[in-house]
């Protein structure tokens, strides 16, 4: 089988050290996995998740009656917080997933962004959709890249003005350099034709799959309100709190469902 998240992760090694918009990405930090997303369904992509973000400030939930306004219960006290995802010593920062088999069946025509690579096969639309999610990656690794607005605040908008057309001018750039058809000759084919080829199509996982580590909720020490309401308590954690590679699987995805192959342990994570 083709194991498509380590294809990803080795082009983005070529994509990374051919594009200098991108050299403040640093791929040990970087770990990407496959996630299922059916071709047909509406949905992203690709996604980049960040592992950086600082503890949120302490809050709680709340309910008030709906005729009088009083409140009358709330939850606990809580904090947010990232989970850690250390492969070896290699502590991750960020995550970037792929709907698998939604992202190999994507097609260029009739997107947004074609208008950007006129005459352009649809595979590059993939290629495109990889450079976007890297260019996510805040040069300072203080998040996700911070989109301004024209008074030269934080916007609160993932994609700014400028986003696309930056992502297509390193695309442009990058298949410029020509880089090596055997980095690149697996994004031309689509979801189908890669099971044909290959036999199946593979991707690295979390062993909670289809979860995958995600921001979660820590009990938080506070006074009791005044006047006392009752206290909801808070549900226990259903997901770890920090991950290893023992915790990554590599699994078989079909268009309709995955299985999982064996556990990756202390093999290269893609």
């Amino acid at each position: 089988m083709i194991n498509y998240t380590e294809r990803i992760a080795l082009l983005m090694e070529d994509v990374v050290r051919r594009t200098p918009s991108l050299s403040c990405v640093s791929l040990s930090e970087l770990l990407v996995f496959g996630r299922f997303g059916r071709a047909a369904a509406e949905g992203a992509f690709a996604t980049c998740h960040c592992l950086t973000l600082p503890n949120s400030d302490p809050g709680y939930f709340y309910w008030r009656d709906r005729t009088t306004g009083e409140l009358t219960r709330q939850s606990e006290w809580f904090i947010t917080k990232s989970p850690t995802v250390a492969i070896g010593q290699r502590r991750i920062k960020y995550l970037i997933s792929f709907a698998l088999p939604r992202f190999c069946d994507q097609s260029l025509r009739h997107s947004r962004k074609a208008h950007f690579y006129p005459g352009a096969p649809d595979w590059v639309g993939k290629l495109d959709t990889i450079v976007h999610e890297l260019y996510h990656i805040d040069p300072e690794h203080a998040g996700l890249r911070r989109v301004k607005c024209a008074n030269g605040s934080d916007s609160e908008r993932a994609h700014g003005p400028h986003f696309y057309h930056d992502v297509a001018r390193m695309v442009t750039a990058y298949l410029g350099s020509r880089p090596d058809p055997a980095l690149v000759g697996f994004l031309e084919h689509d979801f189908t034709a890669l099971t044909t080829r290959f036999g199946g199509v593979a991707a690295t996982t979390f062993r909670n799959f289809p979860s995958f580590p995600q921001r979660y909720m820590e009990r938080f020490e506070m006074p009791a309100p005044e006047p006392l309401v009752r206290i909801e308590r808070l549900k226990p954690a259903t997901q770890p709190e920090s991950y290893t590679e023992d915790d990554l699987d590599i699994r078989h995805f079909t268009e309709q469902n995955t299985r999982r192959l064996t556990r990756k342990g202390q093999h290269r994570a893609a």
